[in-house]
């Protein structure tokens, strides 16, 4: 164990490459989805990822409020990411922070540009994401939950929208990184795709990486984002086959 200041360091790679909870460098924490979790929403999903837990509810196409930013060829796509007070460790003020607020804009330019926003104009598609439980990336479980609660919702979207962040910890690449990953890591890069054309709608990165790093972690995020879209897709045919979702 190393130290700096008065925090002890993980040893996040074991010398046999295995990670701090055992996985390989390729491979996702556990996922569960299931569609339909919510019965007041026109959409919704619940995503546990790993010790992430979050709730995506969906409502719309409907009424603009505030009015004035109703546009008169388009629905417009919004958004609010919210980490709930007790979602954390830490202590955790109520209410979007400045972060919230970032994290609420980049995933509803996301959706803009896989929504077919065009079919609804002069109305609101609103997409409420809340992390009940975190433990690093719950950007991309929300995405994940809001894509599901979209397709719920019956809105028509180019693809289903799978996303993952990946990492450089120890000095390696690594696939869907955990909070002591992300926290004592080298970088952590978030992404969302669109898997039929393999076009990224959100990519973000924090730390350091080689041009060499950096694509060897686009190619492992996009195999990652396939796998997560499998499991995406047999929760809404659960959902579907069962005729409903979760009470």
């Amino acid at each position: 164990m190393g130290s700096v200041g008065a925090k002890e360091v993980p040893v996040l790679l074991s010398p046999e490459g295995l990670r701090i909870d055992g996985r390989h460098l390729e491979e996702l924490r556990s996922i569960r989805i299931v569609a339909g979790a919510l019965h007041g929403a026109d959409g919704s999903a619940f995503v546990e990822w790993g010790a992430n837990k979050v709730m995506a509810a969906v409502y719309g196409p409907r009424e603009v409020h505030p009015r004035h930013l109703q546009q008169n060829n388009k629905a417009i796509v919004q958004c609010r990411y919210n980490m709930a007070a007790f979602s954390v460790d830490e202590r955790k003020r109520p209410g979007l922070d400045r972060r919230s607020q970032e994290i609420s804009k980049v995933i509803s330019e996301a959706f803009e540009s896989v929504i077919f926003a065009e079919e609804f104009p002069r109305t609101s598609i609103d997409i409420y994401i809340e992390v009940l439980q975190a433990n690093a990336g719950t950007r991309c479980a929300g995405v994940v939950a809001a894509s599901v609660a979209l397709a719920d919702a019956g809105i028509p979207m180019v693809d289903l929208l799978p996303a993952v962040a990946v990492g450089k910890v120890g000095g390696a690449i690594a696939l869907d990184l955990k909070k002591e990953e992300d926290n004592y890591g080298e970088a952590d890069l978030p992404m969302a795709l669109v898997p039929q054309s393999g076009r990224l709608v959100l990519l973000q990165m924090e730390g350091h990486m080689t041009r060499e790093e950096l694509a060897k972690a686009l190619d492992l995020g996009v195999t990652g984002c396939r796998a997560i879209y499998e499991k995406m897709k047999q929760a809404l045919r659960d959902r579907y086959a069962s005729g409903g979702g979760a009470a």
